[in-house]
């Protein structure tokens, strides 16, 4: 067995290739949705609770308003979601969800579950991994990245 590479001993390299195989997963079950990974994030987040301003959904996922708005602008082009001022503050907007969207969630989350499912590996793992994933993320949380 030939040595590992620097870069194949690196935790960072793992979890980069986990992810990018996670989005590609990901994109080939939503294909037929006419979806990307990340909008399919914001859905998940509007399926949660509806109505929320561009911030709050920036927020639960991590993304700053220059990246979360071609998102958002694609949504609505494919009737998706819908973007309106916020009666509360006017430089706000609430993005709520189509009843295409709302139609759409569980044949959605049928489609990632069976893809899920058919992988086998996660049946056995998953729990475990996403316990060392969310702490491995709330240990980066509490550091001054």
């Amino acid at each position: 067995m030939d040595k590992p590479t620097k870069l194949e001993q690196q935790l960072c390299f793992e979890v980069y290739k986990a992810s990018s195989n996670f989005s590609k997963l990901y994109a080939k079950t939503l294909e037929p949705f006419g979806l990307t990974f990340t909008q399919y994030l914001v859905l998940l987040v509007l399926w949660e609770e509806d109505g929320l301003t561009m911030k709050e959904i920036g927020g639960q996922l991590g993304l700053g308003t220059g990246t979360l708005n071609p998102i958002i602008n694609r949504m609505i082009q494919n009737g998706r979601i819908v973007k309106e001022q916020s009666a509360e503050d006017r430089r706000a907007f609430r993005i709520s969800l189509t009843e295409k969207s709302r139609a759409d969630e569980k044949p959605i989350e049928q489609a990632i579950h069976d893809k899920i499912t058919s992988c086998n590996y996660l049946d056995v793992n998953a729990i475990e991994l996403m316990n060392n994933l969310k702490a491995l993320n709330a240990f980066f949380g509490e550091m001054d990245l």
